[in-house]
């Protein structure tokens, strides 16, 4: 569970777009935001905003308390609400007048809601579906890792039915021994093409696949019309029993095998940049147990795929699609794992979101590397346009995605945010960099110049 402290309204606006993607995630956050003195907000000071009415268009749960003695019983009820159904966004909202009268002691949240399961016959019904020609079982949660994913893969084995995952997650493990599954891309024709086969889909601790937007002559939704949807486990629901029951109902034991991905590191590559080996350099040297925060939307679906055969790491995802998450997430990943070595792959126009999270990195020597894909532009856009129908379109247009009059110099930027930083033009600077990067201590950063 995370809490965050914000001040007033505007504050709170500042938040919104990762506390999007942290409740898109069924992350548990406290939200605690000042607000002006009861007796102040009858004027309209400049602060002043609808402060209950933001929190309600992103918060699970929203509380105002009216005085100081009931701060403790309101704090604790955020943390049961965040805490509840797998992880919720709870905000307290606390008048400045609440820090200068008279409290009472602390107090302790009640205990949680118990979270609900399905029933023997749904556990029962999915396990025979899962043996039936061209059956899905689509899982999230926390049985994208762990104990929880090798359960899966082994269902998975014991059925003969395919492991899937959506195409945002929070986390998934990945690298060698993990369990093989096949994630969803994210555009929506060869999505439409990965699931074209399937006559069923159970989901698991996730929600049904949906395309990012709406596209002309294009469905909504990935799978064949004749394809039956079954939602065993919503990701509010109890998923680790709910995987268990479905494992000991289709016959999984100990000695049940899996699928697993095996240790094949790649050489470090030499040469031209390319993203390709870019991602063949990440496989090559990604220690074990890092943590990769990925945000490398477009340079992203080159540079992952080699990675699935390096040593065991976890990948934290943006699962509300509000750019300007992979530094702050790497923060709160350094902050929340100091042992661990923390990878952050953006690309420049999402980054720019939260630049200021650099100096937090300096500011509190976290152990992060940051890798920057400087494609000059938002090219995803462009991507979005063809998905619509536009193949040509205007200079006007096309200034509006580019990221390139003036250019960012992001190693100057690193610098004065109290971040080292070097770029890469080619694969000698890009892996000395990354090396001098993973064998430090203290945060780095590296401009990758995107071919």
């Amino acid at each position: 569970m995370a809490a965050t402290l914000l001040h007033l309204a505007p504050g709170f606006g500042n938040a919104f777009a990762n506390l999007h993607n942290a409740r898109k995630a069924n992350s548990g956050v406290v939200n605690v935001v000042g607000d002006h003195a009861t007796h102040h907000l009858r004027y309209e000071s400049p602060l002043k905003g609808d402060l209950t009415g933001i929190s309600q268009a992103i918060s699970h749960w929203t509380r105002v308390s009216p005085d100081a003695k009931t701060v403790a019983d309101d704090g604790a009820a955020a943390i049961r609400a965040a805490r509840s159904n797998n992880g919720q966004v709870a905000t307290l909202i606390l008048p400045a007048n609440t820090a200068w009268d008279p409290a009472i002691g602390p107090a302790v949240h009640e205990t949680l809601p118990p979270v609900t399961r399905p029933s023997m016959a749904e556990i029962e019904a999915a396990a025979r579906r899962l043996t039936l020609e061209n059956a899905a079982l689509i899982v999230g949660g926390e049985a994208l890792f762990g104990r929880l994913r090798e359960l899966a893969g082994k269902i998975a084995s014991r059925t003969g039915c395919r492991l899937l995952a959506d195409t945002l997650i929070p986390r998934i493990s990945k690298g060698a021994g993990s369990a093989k599954i096949e994630q969803l891309v994210y555009p929506i024709t060869p999505k439409i093409g990965q699931m074209e086969k399937l006559a069923s889909l159970t989901l698991l601790g996730t929600n049904r696949p949906v395309a990012f937007f709406a596209y002309p002559d294009k469905p909504s939704v990935p799978e064949p019309p004749a394809c039956t949807i079954s939602e065993l486990c919503t990701p509010e629901m109890d998923i680790a029993w709910t995987i268990e029951a479905l494992a000991d109902a289709v016959g999984v034991s100990a000695r049940t095998q899996y699928q697993s991905y095996a240790l094949d590191l790649p050489d470090i590559p030499s040469g031209q940049l390319t993203l390709e080996k870019v991602g063949q350099a990440l496989a090559a040297l990604i220690p074990e147990n890092a943590v990769l925060c990925n945000e490398a939307i477009t340079s992203g679906a080159s540079v992952m795929p080699p990675t699935k055969t390096a040593r065991p790491h976890d990948v934290l995802g943006g699962t509300g699609g509000a750019i300007g998450y992979s530094l702050p997430c790497a923060v709160g990943a350094a902050i929340a794992c100091p042992d661990r070595k923390i990878i952050a792959l953006t690309g420049d126009g999402s980054a720019m979101y939260t630049l200021q999270s650099l100096w937090t990195m300096a500011r509190e020597s976290l152990d992060i590397t940051v890798i920057i894909f400087a494609n000059r532009g938002y090219q995803i856009l462009r991507h979005e346009l063809a998905n619509v129908g536009v193949d040509s379109y205007g200079q006007n247009a096309s200034a509006m995605f580019d990221i390139e009059a003036p250019l960012i110099d992001w190693v100057s930027l690193a610098r004065g945010h109290g971040v080292s930083g070097a770029r890469a033009d080619d694969m000698e600077s890009f892996c000395t960099a990354l090396q001098a990067g993973l064998q430090s201590e203290g945060p780095c950063l590296i401009e990758v110049t995107c071919p």
